[in-house]
């Protein structure tokens, strides 16, 4: 049997620059499997690039080496491809988060990852798709974060002392104290009559967990041709504050505030912008004037090693 064509695509700056020291200690197991080439991105949406290239190029395995925003412009990058096109997928969590990594089943330190993307079996993931009012489109592999996950991303972002949970909390706690603002939404939810609502927040899952450790949807399940929504009605800030360690251990569900679904596709319709965060990528941030979106599923888009 032929030798697999392999890529290796790092982000050396993922985890505030950590990935690229661990990447060059995973080099002596990918050479126990053979031969792969090695490149890094150096600037947001490369990865993208890079990925349609080795697409090009005839590559049977991308493996992603960085973090949950590595994943996601892979995975934009393969699902630009008809499907008959499209390399295997692996991961390697070399992030601060490794949601998606951590929902296929992957092992938390890099080089037990690597082996078992090799040893590994394929399987198959959905993939969601999103189109705003302007008509621009995007994939994600996780979840979609709409209103209070979407501004801690935002704030995340602007926190560079501090990296993974840590980082996440205090994010969360900054939006809890200033950013405490409802939206009221029209949702379309495949073909049940139209739910309006003020929401703090609605998060549609593909993935378990987002924010490196929220269980926002603990029964998701990758490949099950259906999507999780987890809406969190209007609270006051101390109910929002009190949910928040029940987010962590995944005991929220049933808590009265808060509603939650499976969708194949969904309409949103707001009643001011929406902030948007994608696999942990902002898609619509603070200067935006998106209100509506629509999402869909693509069933089993992409091959997964893990």
């Amino acid at each position: 049997m032929d030798q697999p064509k392999v890529i290796f695509i790092i982000n050396p700056n993922a985890n505030m620059g950590q990935a690229w020291r661990q990447a060059a200690d995973l080099r002596p197991i990918m050479q126990e499997f053979g031969v792969a080439d090695w490149t890094g991105s150096v600037y947001p949406t490369h990865a993208i690039e890079l990925a349609r290239k080795a697409v090009e190029d005839g590559y049977d395995l991308i493996i992603a080496g960085g973090g949950d925003g590595t994943v996601h412009e892979i995975v934009n990058a393969l699902m630009s491809f008809p499907e008959e096109r499209r390399p295997a997928l692996g991961v390697v969590p070399l992030g601060s988060g490794n949601d998606f990594s951590y929902s296929i089943g992957m092992e938390p330190e890099p080089w037990k990852a690597l082996r078992q993307i090799f040893n590994g079996k394929e399987k198959r993931v959905d993939i969601g798709e999103i189109e705003d009012d302007s008509g621009r489109t995007e994939y994600f592999n996780n979840t979609i974060g709409i209103g209070f996950d979407a501004i801690v991303t935002i704030h995340s972002h602007k926190m560079p002392f501090l990296r993974g949970y840590p980082m996440y909390i205090a994010a969360v706690l900054k939006t809890i104290f200033l950013n405490h603002h409802p939206i009221g939404m029209n949702i379309t939810i495949d073909d049940k009559p139209d739910w309006e609502d003020k929401l703090l927040m609605l998060t549609l899952c593909n993935g378990i967990r987002e924010g490196g450790g929220f269980m926002i949807y603990p029964p998701a399940k990758l490949a099950d041709g259906m999507f999780n929504f987890v809406a969190v009605q209007e609270v006051s800030r101390l109910v929002l504050l009190r949910l928040v360690p029940a987010f962590m251990g995944g005991s929220h569900l049933t808590h009265p505030k808060i509603v939650s679904g499976d969708f194949n596709k969904i309409n949103i319709q707001a009643d001011q912008p929406l902030f948007i965060h994608l696999d942990g990528e902002v898609f619509s941030g603070f200067s935006s004037n998106v209100k509506n979106i629509k999402v869909k599923l693509h069933h089993n888009a992409i091959r997964v090693l893990a």
